[in-house]
């Protein structure tokens, strides 16, 4: 045991010396993989900043549920009782028509022209909170409520969420295609480093194999070095995606202040990060044994390592 943890350890810093003593190659094969990771992140990053700000700006979903003209005071409280006891109600308020009328002239500005009104054009209405905000549920919930006595009118409220998710859903499904295609890049990236690797110690791993080294014993330190570049590239893909949040930020302050409200990018999530790092550091790993399965193998068949 403390052999082959000694063995791991050499090809830790085995490849971490490697990858020192060629600066220059190793620079740009960590930013060709930390851009082919920052790609599918920031439009995931993109569409997680949507999701969170649609879901603060739009309102929850409620259900009106507007009275007739002509109902009296039982037809309210039976359309009260009815909401006060059904179990798809989480709330609900009652706004009388005085109420909707000062509330209008108070949002729109329209004083002169309302007063000038014969009589309250406007319903009683209650205004209904409900418990599960899916589509079926609240659709469910407006047909019932369509049929109570008393009721001449129903407005749901339902639309933007079906919007929204719509929207959303394209969204996640765009990140994981390219998610996917530059994942696919970044193990043919590696693949081909991993390659130029084993070209430059084609003999000593020739001559290992006719000794008897195992193939464990000779792919330990690629995969090491692959699963490194990767780990770098994920780093550095997390540091472009905080940098150009942050740049974005400082704008949006300047938007902030002239609308009066927050308007500020989320940075990537501890949980998001952890996966970025994890995936990069595995498409790495991944890469470096696609790379040192095919050209072990044609070692094992007698063919020479060649370009």
């Amino acid at each position: 045991m403390s052999a082959w943890l000694r063995h791991h350890y050499e090809s830790l810093t085995g490849s971490l010396a490697r990858l020192a003593r060629a600066p220059l190659a190793t620079l740009f094969g960590v930013a060709v993989t930390g851009i082919a990771i920052a790609l599918p992140a920031g439009l995931h990053l993109v569409v997680a900043n949507l999701q969170a700000s649609a879901r603060a700006l739009a309102p929850e979903p409620r259900i009106s549920v507007f009275l007739a003209l002509a109902a009296g005071a039982a037809d309210t409280a039976r359309v009260g009782e009815r909401l006060k006891g059904h179990p798809g109600v989480r709330a609900y308020r009652f706004v009388s028509r005085d109420e909707a009328l000062a509330e209008l002239k108070a949002s729109t500005g329209l004083t002169d022209v309302i007063e000038s009104l014969e009589r309250n054009p406007l319903p009683d209405a209650y205004i209904v909170e409900p418990r599960d905000a899916s589509a079926a549920a609240l659709a469910a919930l407006r047909d019932e409520a369509t049929r109570w006595p008393g009721v001449a009118h129903v407005q749901l409220d339902s639309e933007w969420a079906q919007r929204l998710e719509a929207g959303l859903k394209a969204g996640r499904l765009a990140v994981a295609i390219l998610a996917a295609l530059f994942g696919f890049a970044l193990i043919a990236i590696t693949f081909n480093t991993i390659r130029l690797q084993l070209l430059t110690r084609r003999d000593e791993i020739e001559v290992a194999r006719l000794i008897g080294a195992s193939a464990a014993f000779i792919r330990r330190p690629l995969l090491y070095f692959g699963a490194l570049q990767g780990l770098a590239g994920g780093a550095l893909a997390w540091a472009m995606l905080w940098g150009a949040v942050k740049a974005l930020n400082g704008g949006l302050g300047e938007l902030s202040a002239l609308y009066g409200a927050r308007i500020e990018l989320i940075p990537l999530s501890p949980r998001d990060t952890a996966l970025l790092l994890g995936v990069a550091t595995a498409l790495g790993w991944l890469g470096s044994w696609l790379s040192v399965a095919r050209h072990l193998s044609r070692v094992d068949a007698g063919q020479p390592l060649r370009m």
